[in-house]
């Protein structure tokens, strides 16, 4: 059995919650400016972002934001009045639809990704100060 968190554990959570919301707050805001969600962002982020390929399913993109497949099609349709994405059915599965990314979706994601560079740099120099990554060693011994 595990020990209880300790107040250093409850303050390295904190903060990271701390950070992680400032994160997001950023990205709500760089996002508002493009005229976007910040949901409208990821869905875009995560078809960019899908490992080898240009392109990913409705499933798929599902899962990356974890939300229900419904939920999906209706942000979906949303992108697509926008121009920002295209569906198209899958050649390799009928039963699937493939979602493309139109050049005014890649290029407003690609200005909202280095947007958040800073972010992210930020976020990266901070966890990897000194503390962090014993409290991660230390809870990797504790399992």
């Amino acid at each position: 059995m595990s020990s209880p968190p300790s107040k250093a554990d409850f303050e390295r959570l904190s903060h990271f919650r701390y950070r992680l919301r400032c994160y997001l707050r950023t990205s709500e805001d760089l996002c508002q400016a493009e005229g976007v969600t910040l949901l409208q962002y990821q869905l875009l982020l995560h078809v960019m972002g899908f490992p080898d390929r240009e392109w990913a399913t409705v499933g798929e993109i599902a899962e990356r934001l974890q939300a229900k497949q419904h939920g999906v099609v209706a942000l979906l349709d949303r992108c697509e009045k926008l121009d920002l994405v295209q569906r198209r059915p899958s050649q390799a599965d009928r039963r699937q639809v493939e979602i493309h990314l139109q050049p005014k979706g890649r290029e407003l994601v690609s200005r909202l990704a280095a947007a958040h560079r800073s972010e992210l740099e930020l976020l990266q120099r901070e966890f990897m100060l000194p503390g962090w990554a014993q409290a991660q060693q230390t809870r990797s011994g504790d399992a």
